[in-house]
């Protein structure tokens, strides 16, 4: 059978008429305000195999934070011949990915508390020649202390220049040994039970930080993604449910990815086969005291979070979109008990509400699935389900995407985007998933029923899709890209005020040839769906967390995992980059 074509979907999934319209071809044009068809104006970039960052004429990329900068003033200068735990918990940590700027007051665009994950280290890159011999425990401290999160205050001054405030006192390293609380459903439940912590609701640490979102009340989400990467032995674990559960993560059988359980017990899933469900949800946190104790939040689910983006329902109760970064996993959505309450005391919306799944269908509409002890999950408690959320949501029968990452919405008209970023191994389409062996991935629109984020129904249909005619992409609104506008795998998603749909992409290399890169994408009007390339990284360099200043003037974004950049000849080290205008413009105007 022939695949429908990207033209064949909208005309599926939308009227003749809006259908011509999306092809520039109706005979009645339709009217939008300008402030709902923005469209990107600057000279797109050609795709880029060079070993730096390119932004467009009259635009400046300059380097803010890199790893091992110190960020306090006694903090010691950065030295990859003499790494140390001590050091590295005062100094900015490995792998950039997720940024939030925090401003210090309402509506501020040029102060505020960056807030940046620490996704993962590179043992080649940390301890070159190690990569063939056992973990030591010094090695594992360092690495724990390079991964987490940093929080630093920055100032922009009146050339448009961003600084590093290191004397703030609001600045602070969250790392693999920073004492945490576990709060909701499943806190105190005997899977997060541990011989160190018999309570089942402290921990120390997060792990994997990749994606996060900002809540309403000022605190800042960072999600855990692949946290089975540091857990090794599940093979060996006696228990089959705990095994099986193990192995199904993705922790490893015998050592794991990371090789931390060769010199720290707690990593060695035979010793604590409870340790790993410690690992793998939302943690809340307050940049702005530094003495505040973050918080995971069980109530959110426990599986390869990517993203936890947050939002006001109608009725003013909350809502966290989060994706399961894994081939055929799933999209969730948490909508709170409570209202949020402006000024009052919002600090534990996020443990009280429900969690749902989404089931798609053929005809574009979808379902939010609750995730809860009733019809199929009736003999589970609440803490099972959140703890085994994956299991609980095929149990259910939601729909298997093509790697949920990113999801944001649109600052207009609440619509939500979801980043799929490829699925190599799907053989069968299915809905929301259009491709066979998806190697270029999408970019998926949802509309909530009425416009509420809290309601239980939507419809959905693609934005984008990736890659080439070749590979049934290549398309915007039913029109072919040019050879050199393609996009492939979109990661990180994030919106500037006008409504424009800035994607960032994680693969390109593999798939297309070139760098990954940041595009703009117009998500209505007549440019819909069409990537315009505005920054491409550096050799080696997944570009992540995408995050502009309130005022659009500011570009914050990650060059993650470079392999030589910037030092080109020295240690590689992966960084926050500033984009700014040189007419001190909005970005992409």
């Amino acid at each position: 059978m022939q695949r429908p074509s990207y033209a064949d979907l909208l005309r599926a999934r939308l009227g003749r008429r809006e259908f011509l319209a999306a092809l520039g071809a109706s005979t009645v044009p339709l009217a939008l305000p300008a402030w709902l068809a923005p469209t990107p104006r600057f000279e797109a970039l050609d795709p880029s195999t060079a070993d730096d960052v390119r932004v467009p004429d009259g635009y400046v990329a300059e380097t803010l934070l890199a790893w091992g900068d110190p960020l306090f003033p006694d903090a010691p200068t950065f030295d990859p011949a003499r790494l140390s735990a001590t050091s590295q918990r005062r100094q900015f940590g490995f792998n950039a990915d997720f940024v939030a700027f925090m401003p210090f007051s309402r509506g501020s665009s040029a102060h505020g508390i960056l807030c940046v994950n620490h996704e993962y280290t590179l043992r080649n890159v940390m301890f070159p020649g190690r990569s063939g011999e056992a973990a030591t425990a010094e090695e594992v401290d360092i690495a724990k202390a390079a991964q987490g999160m940093s929080f630093v205050a920055v100032h922009r001054d009146e050339t448009g220049r961003w600084h590093v405030d290191r004397a703030d006192a609001r600045n602070r390293r969250i790392h693999g040994e920073t004492p945490m609380r576990l709060s909701g459903p499943a806190a105190g439940s005997k899977l997060l039970r541990t011989q160190a912590e018999p309570t089942g609701t402290r921990v120390h640490g997060t792990l994997g930080n990749c994606g996060g979102g900002k809540t309403l009340w000022g605190t800042v989400l960072t999600a855990e993604e692949n946290i089975n990467e540091y857990f090794g032995r599940a093979g060996d674990i006696e228990d089959e449910r705990l095994r099986n559960d193990h192995l199904r993560f993705g922790a490893g059988r015998e050592v794991s990815l990371r090789g931390w359980e060769q010199a720290d017990p707690r990593f060695d899933l035979t010793r604590e086969p409870h340790e790993a469900y410690r690992f793998g949800w939302v943690v809340e946190l307050d940049p702005f005291d530094p003495r505040s104790t973050p918080v995971k939040r069980t109530a959110l689910g426990r599986f390869k979070h990517e993203s936890a983006t947050c939002a006001l329902a109608q009725d003013g109760r909350v809502v966290v979109y989060s994706g399961d970064d894994e081939r055929f996993q799933f999209l969730y959505k948490f909508v709170s008990e409570r209202r949020f309450v402006p000024g009052g005391e919002n600090q534990d919306l996020l443990d009280t509400g429900t969690l749902f799944v989404a089931a798609l269908e053929e005809d574009g509409s979808g379902q939010w699935l609750p995730l809860r002890p009733e019809g199929a999950l009736r003999d589970w408690s609440q803490a099972d389900i959140l703890v085994r959320a994956r299991e609980a949501a095929a149990l259910l029968g939601a729909t298997p995407m093509d790697r949920p990452e990113d999801i944001e919405l649109h600052p207009v008209n609440q619509r939500v985007y979801v980043a799929m970023t490829n699925n190599s191994e799907r053989t069968a389409a299915s809905p929301g998933n259009p491709r066979t062996r998806n190697l270029h991935g999408h970019v998926l629109e949802i509309d909530e029923a009425r416009g509420d984020l809290a309601a239980l129904e939507f419809t959905w249909t693609p934005l984008l899709l990736g890659g080439d005619q070749e590979h049934d992409g290549g398309f915007y609104g039913g029109h072919r890209l040019g050879p050199d506008e393609h996009l492939s795998c979109p990661d990180n998603l994030a919106f500037d005020s006008a409504g424009t749909l800035w994607v960032a992409t994680d693969g390109q290399p593999k798939t297309l040839g070139t760098n990954d890169a940041l595009y703009a994408v117009a998500t209505t009007g007549m440019e819909r769906g069409r990537p315009r390339r505005f920054l491409t990284g550096p050799v080696g360099a997944e570009i992540t967390g995408p995050e502009l200043t309130p005022d659009d003037r500011s570009l914050f974004i990650s060059m993650q995992h470079p392999e030589r950049w910037p030092d080109h000849g020295g240690t590689p080290r992966a960084a926050v980059v500033v984009v700014r205008k040189l007419d001190l413009g909005r970005i992409g105007t």
